[in-house]
């Protein structure tokens, strides 16, 4: 017999529909998943993982009714949220439409996109190439870089994450990495400014900007200018830190770039569409990148989307060369009319205007009180919607509250935080020794404040680790 997977729900006042306890449904869920799910990032035989049920905007549900804040927005990519109704829509429409079509014809949505997306862009990127997801979005514009420039070399950070396909893994610089080291030979990577753990023994940011800029042109000029194609940075690294540039840094790279004919190419995978309350990143920086990679919140995942935008003197070099690349599921019509629709809430919601005010009003002061209140709190930063809290054994020495890459026993101090959080009903986003806040954007006052007062009293936790 077939157990359904759907949770039986009871609708609130509010008209949001709650999953009551469905434990035969969760029972199959798991079963099929340890038995034929073959999960990323995993051993196998370790993980258990948490059979969720529905979600609803801020919020999902396992099938034993509890609630969760989404914290993480998933993987940082649910911008609008859980079962946004504009975003179904958009999808169901367009199914009952035209479901799909290949990419070297022209399509309504697709078209309609790319023009939308490139009318928030900085000026001179005109065209957009759709892909998958973030990995392929890199990997193309790496191609794009390395086709164009006729050079092998990608200068990228030791702290990025630029995805699991070769090419993007070889580019990331944290432990991801090193079991997947060599895929991509062409690869060299630099330290980016890290006030707070400085490379460069800065005091200030100012040091720190400039510093690290000499290290990144002393790692150029040893590197061979004539033989590196491009320099792929996060415009605010993600999973591995939330670090802010320090102004003054992303222009002195595009000074860089411009000195040696390299391509600057901007991952914005994760903090493009408002996640810092800008339609791109780099908006908050007044620096232009020649290709921006972006995915997750163009339409929030609803359906596998990301692409590149591509300045116009890159886009004119494939006039009358062919563009040697190319994806089956380019500019899905699903994926597309999702990304259409996200426009359309965006500025009927005034979401970019929101997460700015929740960042600033909210987010930050609260943070800030953290640091002052908790020694496990080592440095807060961040903007929008993108923090994260940075935690330590002691605030005098810096010391990491779990040691880089921690695994196990040794791991415990973390875990233990996010079990406090997730007792406390909300799902943390936890990556070595740091808890990073990052809600859909569409979470409302009283959630973020009630989230962030769990969180608070989790720290309570991490506190019991320092000395």
């Amino acid at each position: 017999m077939t157990v359904t997977t759907e949770a039986v729900a009871l609708t609130d006042r509010h008209g949001v529909r709650h999953p009551l306890p469905a434990p035969e449904a969760e029972a199959q869920v798991r079963a099929d998943d340890r038995a034929h799910v073959f999960h990323s990032w995993s051993a196998q035989a370790a993980i258990d993982p948490l059979p969720v049920a529905a979600g609803e905007g801020s919020t999902f549900w396992d099938y034993q009714g509890n609630a969760y804040l989404d914290f993480s927005s998933q993987l940082v990519n649910l911008n609008l949220g859980h079962q946004q109704p504009d975003l179904v829509a958009a999808i169901q429409q367009q199914a009952g439409r035209l479901a799909t079509i290949q990419p070297s014809v022209a399509n309504d949505v697709r078209g309609e996109l790319a023009r939308l997306i490139a009318e928030v862009a900085p000026d001179g990127l005109e065209k957009v190439f759709f892909t998958n997801g973030g990995a392929d979005a890199n990997e193309y514009a790496v191609r794009m870089a390395r086709t164009v420039t006729g050079r092998r070399k990608v200068l990228s950070m030791y702290r990025s994450y630029h995805g699991s396909t070769a090419t993007a893994i070889s580019l990331t610089g944290d432990p991801r990495r090193w079991a997947n080291d060599g895929v991509d030979s062409g690869t060299v990577r630099f330290f980016g400014p890290y006030l707070y753990r400085s490379a460069f023994h800065s005091t200030t940011l100012a040091e720190e900007s400039q510093r690290a800029l000499e290290h990144l042109e002393q790692t150029i000029l040893l590197e061979g200018p004539q033989t590196i194609a491009a320099i792929i940075i996060e415009t605010v690294v993600g999973t591995n830190g939330v670090l802010i540039p320090p102004p003054g840094y992303l222009q002195g790279v595009r000074e860089l770039c411009d000195r040696f004919g390299i391509v600057y190419i901007a991952d914005e995978v994760m903090v493009g569409f408002g996640r810092l309350g800008e339609w791109f990143g780099i908006d908050a920086f007044d620096a232009k990148p020649d290709l921006i990679t972006f995915a997750k919140g163009v339409n929030s995942g609803y359906v596998p989307l990301g692409g590149v935008v591509i300045s116009d003197r890159i886009a004119s070099a494939f006039d009358t060369v062919p563009f040697a690349g190319g994806l089956t599921y380019s500019g899905h019509p699903l994926a597309c009319a999702a990304g259409v629709a996200t426009f359309d809430v965006f500025r009927r919601d005034g979401i970019l205007e929101r997460v700015r005010d929740l960042g600033s009003r909210i987010v930050e002061p609260t943070l800030r009180s953290w640091a002052e209140r908790h020694p496990s709190v080592g440095e807060v930063r961040g903007r929008g919607l993108f923090w994260a809290v940075e935690l330590v054994r002691s605030q005098e020495t810096r010391e990491p509250l779990v040691p880089f890459n921690a695994a196990g026993a040794d791991a415990a101090p973390m875990g233990a935080f996010a079990a406090a959080a997730k007792q406390g009903g909300v799902w943390p986003f936890t990556h070595f020794n740091r808890t990073h806040i990052a809600p859909p954007l569409v979470i409302t006052e009283d959630e973020l404040v009630h989230g962030l007062a769990v969180l608070d009293e989790a720290l309570d936790v991490a506190d019991g680790y320092t000395v």
